[in-house]
C-alpha cells in the first residue's frame, strides 16, 4: 500500500503562467502548503521550489511538496533529483496535473499509466518511471487539437475557474486518504463528488 512521501505539482514557472489552466498542479500544492502552514523555498540543486509539511491526521508524518522551476516538458528533472536524494520510490510520489480529457471541475485519481500527450508526464515517466500516483484535475478540452496549446496557457473564465477551485478543495479534502495509501476510498470520494461527464 503506497504511502505518499512527495507531492509534485506540475506547472510552468513565471508570473505570466501563474493563473493559466496548465498550472493546476501548482495551485494544488500551494493550497496544501497554505492549509498546513508550510512555506516554499527555492532549492537550486533540484531546480525547484520545495516545502515540507506535517500531516496531523493519524498517522502523523511529514511529506515534501515540490514545484519544478524547469518548464513543463522538463518536469522530470526536478522530481528525479529530489526522489533520488531521499531514496523515494515512484509509487510513493503523488503527481498533480491538469487533464484535458476530463471536464472542468472533475477530479480523478489513478496509479500508473501513460502520459496521454501531457508533456510533463512524458518527461516524468522517462526519468522516474510510470508507477507514481496521479491526481488529475480536469480543465476541459477546447475541441480541436490545434487549439490545445493556447487553451492550456490561458486563464479560465470565472465560471470555469469556480469549478476548478471546487475541484482543488475536493482533492485537498481527500489528501489524508491518498497519503495513507487508501486509494480506493479516496477514489470513491473524489469520483462521486462531481457528476460532470468526462471524455474517457
Amino acid at each position: 500500500m503506497p504511502r505518499i512521501e512527495l507531492i509534485v505539482g506540475l506547472g510552468n514557472p513565471g508570473r505570466e503562467y501563474a493563473h493559466t489552466r496548465h498550472n493546476a498542479g501548482f495551485w494544488f500544492v500551494d493550497a496544501v502548503a497554505q492549509a498546513h502552514g508550510a512555506s516554499f523555498r527555492t532549492e537550486h540543486r533540484f531546480h525547484a521550489e520545495i516545502a515540507k509539511f506535517t500531516l496531523t491526521s493519524p498517522p502523523v508524518r511529514e511529506c515534501w511538496l515540490l514545484k519544478p522551476h524547469t518548464f513543463m516538458n522538463k518536469s522530470g528533472q526536478a522530481v528525479a533529483g529530489l526522489a533520488a536524494f531521499h531514496k523515494m520510490a515512484a509509487e510513493n510520489i503523488l503527481v498533480v496535473h491538469d487533464d484535458l480529457d476530463l471536464a472542468a471541475g472533475s477530479v480523478r485519481l489513478k496509479q500508473g499509466g501513460g502520459h496521454g500527450g501531457h508533456n510533463g508526464l512524458r518527461d516524468l515517466i522517462a526519468l522516474v518511471g510510470a508507477d507514481f500516483i496521479r491526481l488529475r484535475i480536469g480543465i476541459g478540452h477546447p475541441g480541436k487539437g490545434r487549439d490545445v496549446e493556447g487553451y492550456v496557457l490561458q486563464r479560465a473564465p470565472a465560471v470555469e475557474q469556480k469549478l476548478l477551485d471546487d475541484a482543488l478543495a475536493d482533492a485537498l479534502a481527500a489528501l489524508p486518504l491518498i497519503m495513507n495509501g487508501e486509494l480506493e476510498k479516496a477514489m470513491q470520494q473524489l469520483h462521486t463528488s462531481k457528476l460532470q461527464p468526462d471524455l474517457e
